[in-house]
């Protein structure tokens, strides 16, 4: 059993062969214990960073300092602020890598939001023609663009902003898709079509992306074939 586990591992760091179904099998089942316990709530909904809600999974949030530390992006865009936490996060990884700032965008202005000098916040959909054009001027010539889509999950807004955002990612950089475990990949069964489906019809149509295995690494993932690296 030992060797299996050890080799399903090195298979998913590299982003080879996928895991056993029983293997596969288990880790939805963590998942979905994890996503959905807490009386229906979801352990993920009670999470904290320095004591403000951030509503992910930590093994996601570990890759993504993994890739601050690899990357060293200028700029950080974000989409579904929330209560601030993710990027009150990031914020906090930046100051410690002493680079990078993050302009994070919501359709709901929320009070008592972390500020932090790293950290803008702007109100607004974020799929909007204008607001991709604010974005766009906040971005130098010379930054290195990377973004994380958690706003709205429904497909349609996900792939308008995919669409979108694609353009802002300078390449090397990733544009992280999150929550595309939604719809039954493996949870909320009756989502409807969301992030995943999505990320299905943009790289079916946009080559200059490819789905980074790698960085699905601990096997559970809120945001499994969302971590997208711009190749070209």
């Amino acid at each position: 059993m030992r060797k299996e586990i050890r080799k399903a591992w090195r298979a998913f760091r590299t982003g080879g062969a996928a895991l056993t179904k029983s293997e596969a099998g288990v880790v939805d089942a963590f998942h979905r214990l994890y996503y959905e316990t807490e009386d229906g709530a979801g352990t993920w909904k009670n999470m904290r960073w320095l004591g403000v809600d951030i509503l992910k999974c930590p093994m996601d949030l570990w890759i993504y300092q993994e890739l601050l530390f690899e990357l060293r992006p200028d700029v950080i865009l974000e989409t579904g602020t929330a209560y601030g936490g993710s990027a009150f996060y990031l914020a906090t990884l930046c100051d410690i890598l002493k680079h990078g700032r993050i302009i994070t965008v919501d359709i709901e202005a929320r009070e008592n939001r972390p500020v932090h000098p790293r950290v803008e916040y702007v109100t607004g959909s974020s799929a909007s023609p204008e607001i991709i054009a604010r974005l766009r001027k906040q971005i130098r010539p010379t930054d290195k663009v990377m973004a994380f889509l958690d706003s709205d999950h429904h497909k349609p807004h996900v792939l308008a902003e995919l669409r979108a955002y694609a353009e802002l990612v300078t390449p090397g950089g990733y544009l992280v898709v999150e929550d595309s475990n939604v719809n039954g990949h493996p949870v909320a069964l009756d989502y409807g079509p969301g992030p995943m489906e999505a990320m299905e019809e943009f790289l079916a149509e946009n080559k200059n992306f490819t789905v980074d295995k790698s960085r699905e690494k601990f096997f559970m993932t809120f945001n499994p074939r969302g971590y997208l690296k711009r190749v070209k």
